[in-house]
């Protein structure tokens, strides 16, 4: 469990008040000016580390899960972060999405992260054993919900100071880069049908000063990579913590020039 009791985390404890499940009120005497950043699926791996590295930042964290009350990390986290703000949020429920909008309606959101995804399971994607009903929730997931948490979200995001909508892809996304026997026929198509809607949306958004990011965080070792073995594998394994530091890095340097790019976590671009 990670449980970071800084300096900067203890100046922050003296100076914000509220914490867990305080809603979309944010304590007056925190730093002056601080950037917003909402995150999807935040309680583990990927979105966990992105809640962390922001928080220790300074910026006010807006950390989405379906199951706030089993979220332990998370809630250690806010616990250290008072500028962390937990919220229930299943990307599947565009009620739900659109009733957080509403309670958020206020506050302008810097980034929105759309970082929720699944990867429906390699025994229900076999060519020959497909399993649709998994395939449905696999698009309504990383497909679908980063659209509509676009759509519930754009005031908010044109109302901030930085405008940016990132959406983490995968370089499983890349037609071009189809090979070996990575027969993923639900993840895969996902992930492209991902990058054209962002890339679509970063056109359809362009006049209002929006960035919309796509960024491939590499093979990293979460629960998706359980029994891969870095030793055995052909591409290169990071940890959380180095695959999101990159991608930090990456939607710092988002400008309208590169938006709707398909990036990786090291700043190169990915063929489509």
């Amino acid at each position: 469990m990670y449980r970071m009791i800084t300096a900067i985390a203890l100046l922050f404890a003296a100076s914000f008040g509220g914490g867990l499940f305080s809603g979309g009120a944010f304590n007056a005497k925190a730093q002056s000016d601080p950037s917003t950043i909402l995150i999807t699926g935040s309680n583990r791996g990927i979105g966990f580390e992105f809640a962390r590295q922001y928080a220790a930042k300074g910026w006010k964290v807006i950390a989405t899960c379906r199951n706030p009350e089993s979220a332990d990390d998370l809630k250690a986290l806010a616990a250290d972060y008072p500028n962390v703000v937990i919220e229930q949020l299943d990307v599947l429920d565009h009620n739900m999405i659109d009733a957080l909008a509403v309670k958020y309606e206020d506050q302008p959101i810097d980034i929105l992260l759309n970082n929720a995804g699944i990867n429906g399971g390699v025994n229900n994607q076999t060519f020959g054993n497909l399993k649709y009903d998994v395939y449905k929730r696999v698009l309504a997931t990383n497909t679908v919900g980063p659209l509509k948490m676009s759509e519930a979200f754009v005031n908010h995001i044109a109302a901030s100071t930085k405008k940016k909508i990132v959406a983490i892809s995968s370089r499983s996304g890349s037609i071009a880069t189809v090979g070996g026997r990575e027969f993923f026929y639900f993840y895969r198509p996902s992930k492209a049908a991902l990058n054209m809607t962002m890339r679509l949306l970063s056109k359809e958004i362009a006049d209002r000063g929006i960035i919309v990011g796509l960024i491939n965080p590499d093979m990293v070792a979460t629960d998706m990579l359980a029994g891969v073995d870095p030793a055995t594998s052909s591409l290169p394994i990071y940890t959380p913590e180095e695959s999101v530091s990159g991608m930090i890095r990456v939607i710092d340097n988002l400008n309208p020039e590169n938006s709707g790019d398909f990036l990786n976590h090291t700043g190169e671009e990915i063929p489509w």
